[in-house]
């Protein structure tokens, strides 16, 4: 049993995280996740022979940003996110026809059976590359390698040399959350922690991955809708624009419920709804097309911008109180709307619950109250 206790960040540590487009800061992803929790793990030797097998069945799942179904087993994307250049890859294959010790790796049992890889993608990649004699769209020989083996594939290898590599072993460990059942939060930490992709994974890219299924395919299938295409922009390739709309979901069914830190509070939402359980995919299909609809007709790419970039407390919080309103029918007035909307963002108090501490409970509190009374009795 272990704990993590939350601390609290100073306003002056604020890193700024804006990667490749125009986002405000979000203060999950500083945050540190207080938990306590427990889980099983345990050592295991795979032969290659047999990793690749499983990854071909789908007993061994690499989290992708593709996911179709729970019932997909194929690795869809598999290649899309492989960044290894091949001189490495070539290198780790030497070194198991070498019969040399390699790195091991880290796998998640879920409760269907299968597993997820936590850390080894690349490795596991390059295995199976080679075991179907193609990596990244072209024939895979080896190259980076003693002379032997230079322009080898697979079924190139003689028989002594493909027994070896058939028979190498690769060092898992296998780790399972015991308690709490329900969330995979200890496994989440442990995702984002032992990444080694050689670019930090962002909070909404691990969701993706951990909490794969039909949620994130319906997320995947909200964020290419053309109104909110219009309200965000370019599309994230961080998958930011992704979790605004997890954020705005979060809100407005649990928002009463929130309790920082954000991260966590999304974590928890996107895990409960995993499989559509909560809210169908009718209903929320339904309500966030009818909000995005209406800001985008009336506000367009402003919406979201009440300086230069999109502020992620501005979408969650107008979104949310949007939505709300929609609840007792059609926005008719489209003047007073506007009117309303200009209000509620000179603000003060909604000002300052949107730029500092917006993951706070008391400022998550404010701004989700006064945009769902600034537009509740629209006509």
């Amino acid at each position: 049993m272990g704990k993590i206790r939350h601390q609290e960040m100073p306003e002056s540590a604020s890193v700024d995280n804006r990667v490749e487009e125009d986002v405000d800061v979000l203060d999950e992803a500083e945050e540190v996740i207080p938990f306590t929790y427990s889980i099983t793990s345990y050592g295991a030797d795979y032969p290659v022979d047999s990793l690749v097998s499983r990854l071909d069945r789908g007993d061994i799942i690499v989290p992708t940003f593709d996911w179709v179904s729970e019932e997909d087993t194929e690795i869809v994307g598999f290649q899309r996110e492989y960044v290894w250049p091949r001189p490495k890859a070539d290198k780790f294959i030497e070194s198991l026809l070498l019969g040399l010790p390699v790195p091991g790796i880290f796998l998640v049992k879920e409760a269907t059976g299968r597993f997820l890889v936590l850390d080894g993608h690349q490795r596991l990649h390059a295995l199976h590359a080679y075991y179907k004699g193609v990596i990244n769209g072209k024939e895979y020989r080896l190259q980076n390698v003693q002379e032997r083996f230079v322009g080898m594939r697979f079924k190139d290898l003689d028989t002594e040399d493909r027994r070896r590599l058939d028979d190498s072993i690769i060092h898992a460990t296998v780790v399972r959350q015991d308690e709490p059942s329900q969330d995979q939060s200890s496994i989440y930490i442990i995702f984002e922690r032992l990444n080694t992709g050689g670019v930090n994974l962002q909070p909404q890219e691990v969701r993706v991955a951990l909490y794969h299924g039909e949620f994130v395919r319906l997320l995947k299938s909200l964020n290419d809708e053309s109104a909110w295409r219009r309200l965000y922009g370019t599309k994230s390739k961080r998958l930011k624009d992704m979790e605004m709309i997890l954020r705005f979901f979060a809100f407005y069914y649990r928002s009463d419920h929130y309790r920082s830190p954000m991260k966590d509070f999304l974590n928890r939402y996107m895990a409960e709804n995993r499989n559509l359980d909560r809210q169908s995919e009718g209903e929320l299909r339904e309500v966030f097309c009818k909000t995005t609809s209406v800001l985008s007709s009336v506000l367009g790419r402003r919406a979201f911008r009440p300086k230069r970039a999109v502020n992620a407390a501005v979408v969650d919080s107008l979104m949310t109180g949007v939505a709300k309103r929609l609840r007792s029918g059609e926005i008719k007035d489209s003047a007073q709307f506007l009117g309303r909307y200009e209000s509620l963002l000179t603000n003060k108090e909604y000002v300052a619950a949107t730029e500092t501490g917006t993951s706070q409970e008391a400022n998550v509190k404010a701004r989700m109250t006064l945009a769902k009374d600034a537009f509740v009795d629209v006509i």
